[in-house]
C-alpha cells in the first residue's frame, strides 16, 4: 500500500449495518507506506493507522468520482421506488 499526504484512506464494512469508515492521510513515511495519521471524517479524531485487507487508498479526485457515481445510483433507485409507488396507487 502507498499513499501521499492529501489520499484517502477508505476501511471497507463487512456488514450492511455499518457504513465504511474514510479518514484524510494526513502524513506518510517517507516511501509513502504505512503507518498513516489519518483524520476520521466521521469523529474528526486523528490517529496512527496501519490498514488491514480490508483499506484502501484513494486520491481526492477518485474519492470525488467515486462519490459521483453512488449519489448517480441512489437517484436513479430513488426515482424508480417513486415511479414504482406511483405506478401501484394508479
Amino acid at each position: 500500500m502507498h499513499a501521499t499526504e492529501g489520499d484517502w484512506l477508505i476501511v471497507k464494512s463487512a456488514s450492511d449495518s455499518r457504513p465504511e469508515r474514510r479518514g484524510l492521510i494526513r502524513t506518510v513515511q517517507d516511501d509513502g507506506r504505512p503507518p498513516y495519521v489519518v483524520r476520521w471524517t466521521d469523529n474528526d479524531h486523528e490517529a496512527l493507522v496501519f490498514p488491514g485487507p480490508d483499506a484502501v487508498v484513494v486520491s481526492a479526485a477518485e474519492l470525488k468520482e467515486h462519490d459521483r457515481v453512488r449519489d448517480e445510483r441512489t437517484a436513479r433507485f430513488q426515482a424508480e421506488m417513486l415511479a414504482h409507488h406511483h405506478d401501484q396507487k394508479a
